[in-house]
């Protein structure tokens, strides 16, 4: 699909404005994160666009708080350095996967700074802060305040062993540090001591009853995810609570009061700002987005864990302002992606994170389809890499790649690549359920799409594909058929090239490569998603390109190496690497040892022991040169 320059609302049309959770900057992205908020989100805004709908999709990396400055000290370079590199890298695995934002902006920015400060001060001109003197975790060790998360412990309420000072992530409860069992500084181990320090709080209880009215509506009106409305409504039942916004870092939005110089606001209370603040660097003209409910529907995505800060803490800074905003018409959430029955993890390296994906040779549309047909919609899902490998030589293979593949094939050889006259036989009462199944299901795929449900949607894609496969079965289309009922043969191809346009069209969201190779074999331009399906958009004469294959079969002996080189750290694979590897060569030097003591005998020993080290690459240096093979192939860490 072709690009606008600049896309903003129109009056009289459906306007969707999209955002995905904003990831953080300090880290890759692991496959988890990427179904979780950027790809599911790719997928309904691509899906709008083919519908013809103006819409923005937003999104970039979240880059003040601790997290940066920390880092930053580690690998001794400024917050600003952090960021920039990471937010390239970000950028490129996202761009790797085919994530089609119309701006991937970043939080660091005059626009956050200026948007955010002014949201703080209308909420404080309408009474909705408060300074308090509250207890803060410090770091006697490093000299420090800490971030909520950056103190870790046992979580009082499920005795999670790794609960952060915020949240924990088993659980799902909100925390305050000292909540923590054994509480530690995550940057050096420390047990942090209870300090004073002076900060702004936003009173999320003055704001509760229009809170509570807001979501009610939205949730219902929008059709949030279930998981979405059951965190949402477990927050405003227990009653919300006034939560300080500001903390005592450098790096972060200005607090924009007197007295304040040396603090910044809190990165939960300003991140969701971020999308405002991207939208802004998008265009001059972002208010037309972000100040226009009556003609704008948001759609926001995330995991669950994000989930109150979107619907309950943004929202409440919206109504507090006392402005016009746009605000979360449809939440969709989703659970967990766990790997191979365990947890992916960041900081052990085990699964698959966005920078080694491309490193396997499988293309991206690959990935992306497994990962939408496991999205974690209603519960938890799992990569397994068999189920991966299968969803490639078990799904689109034989439905999707057979169809378009077998039907192109058979009009290039057969027809000179020209889509023969289907006009005479194309009207037959034989194919008018063929006609109506396909308009059937496509009903069912866009009712599905307008309602987020986007892993059955791909299913019913898939469901459109099968049932060309079985037309083209039931059709008994070969050369025979061609020579004794010609018509009949030129309203199959007709029919069934058709269709391929079609599919092209729906696939188009999920696997969008494989979407433009379809039509370039097509020779065709794309086909905006239709609500009903008319059978002729490709005209008879109309010339076809030539057949490609779209998919490769993944041999099966790939799951075992895959699964033994993403199971744990990049420093754990290498050490495993390399006493494999010295291992190898010992035994290589005992048997050349062996060999040697033979020659003696024999009056041969150097030359078999030599042509034994040549060929098993054995010498004094033996264990290094292997080490060395092993580290070229070693995938970068992650």
């Amino acid at each position: 699909m072709e690009k606008q320059s600049i896309i903003l609302p129109e009056k009289g049309k459906q306007n969707i404005l999209i955002t995905s959770a904003l990831p953080y900057v300090n880290n890759v992205p692991h496959l988890g994160n990427i179904i979780g908020s950027v790809l599911s989100a790719d997928v309904f805004s691509r899906y709008n666009k083919a519908r013809n709908r103006p819409t923005l999709f937003v999104c970039g990396t979240d880059e003040y708080g601790t997290a940066t400055e920390t880092k930053a000290l580690e690998e001794k370079i400024t917050p600003q350095e952090l960021c920039d590199k990471y937010h390239t890298l970000h950028a490129e695995v996202y761009e790797w996967f085919e994530i089609d934002f119309d701006i991937f902006g970043r939080t660091t920015t005059t626009q956050q700074t200026e948007i955010a400060q002014d949201i703080f001060t209308k909420l404080d001109k309408n009474g909705y802060l408060i300074e308090k003197t509250t207890t803060q975790p410090y770091c006697e060790s490093h000299h420090s305040f800490l971030a909520d998360r950056f103190v870790e412990g046992q979580c009082p309420r499920c005795q999670y062993e790794d609960a952060r000072g915020d949240q924990c992530d088993r659980c799902g409860n909100l925390l305050d540090p000292f909540d923590l069992i054994n509480p530690k500084c995550k940057i050096d181990g420390a047990t942090p001591v209870p300090r004073d320090t002076k900060h702004i709080h936003l009173l999320l209880d003055k704001l509760q009853l229009a809170v509570e009215a807001w979501s009610s509506k939205s949730s219902e009106e929008g059709a949030w995810s279930k998981n979405g409305r059951i965190i949402t409504e477990s927050w405003l039942k227990e009653g919300l609570k006034d939560r300080g916004i500001t903390r005592d870092l450098k790096w972060g939005t200005p607090v924009p009061l007197p007295g304040y110089e040396n603090k910044v606001l809190y990165v939960w209370f300003d991140a969701c700002i971020g999308y405002v603040s991207i939208t802004a660097n998008y265009t001059e003209e972002w208010e037309k987005w972000w100040r226009d409910p009556e003609n704008v529907k948001l759609y926001q995505f995330m995991g669950k864990d994000n989930v109150p800060f979107h619907t309950v803490v943004f929202p409440s800074s919206q109504i507090g302002t006392g402005d016009k905003w746009t605000m979360l018409n449809h939440l969709s959430t989703t659970e967990y992606l766990n790997y191979e029955n365990g947890k992916f993890s960041k900081s052990r390296g085990v699964g698959v994170f966005g920078n080694n994906a491309k490193d396997t040779g499988i293309p991206p549309d690959v990935w992306r389809y497994f990962l939408l047909e496991n999205r974690p919609e209603t519960g938890d899902s799992q990569f397994e890499w068999k189920y991966f490998i299968a969803a490639n030589n078990d799904k689109l293979l034989p439905n999707l790649g057979n169809f378009v593949n077998r039907l192109i094939k058979f009009t290039n050889s057969q027809y000179d690549s020209i889509i023969p006259d289907y006009s005479t036989k194309f009207a037959d009462p034989g194919f008018d359920a063929f006609k109506t199944d396909i308009n059937t299901l496509l009903k069912e795929y866009t009712d599905l799409m307008e309602a987020v449900k986007l892993r059955d949607g791909l299913n019913k894609a898939m469901a459109i594909s099968a049932r060309g496969n079985v037309f083209l079965t039931h059709a008994h289309l070969d050369n025979k058929l061609k020579a004794s009922d010609p018509e009949q043969a030129a309203a199959v191809v007709g029919l069934g090239l058709n269709l391929i346009y079609l599919l092209a069209s729906v696939f188009y969201p999920y696997i969008p490569a494989t979407s433009k190779s379809i039509l370039e074999q097509l020779n065709a331009r794309f086909l905006p998603i239709p609500d009903h399906w008319q059978a002729n958009d490709l005209k008879p004469s109309h010339k076809i390109g030539k057949a490609t294959y779209l998919f490769s079969n993944i041999k099966k002996e790939k799951e075992e190496e895959w699964r033994a080189l993403f199971g744990g750290t990049q420093a754990e694979r290498l050490k495993k690497e390399e006493e494999a590897a010295k291992a190898a060569a010992k035994k290589a030097a005992k048997k050349a040892k062996k060999s040697e003591k033979k020659g003696e005998k024999k009056g041969e020993g150097v030359e078999k022991g030599d042509a034994a080290a040549q060929e098993l690459g054995v010498g004094k240096d033996s264990v290094e040169a292997v080490t060395d093979g092993v580290e070229q192939v070693t995938l970068p860490t992650s």
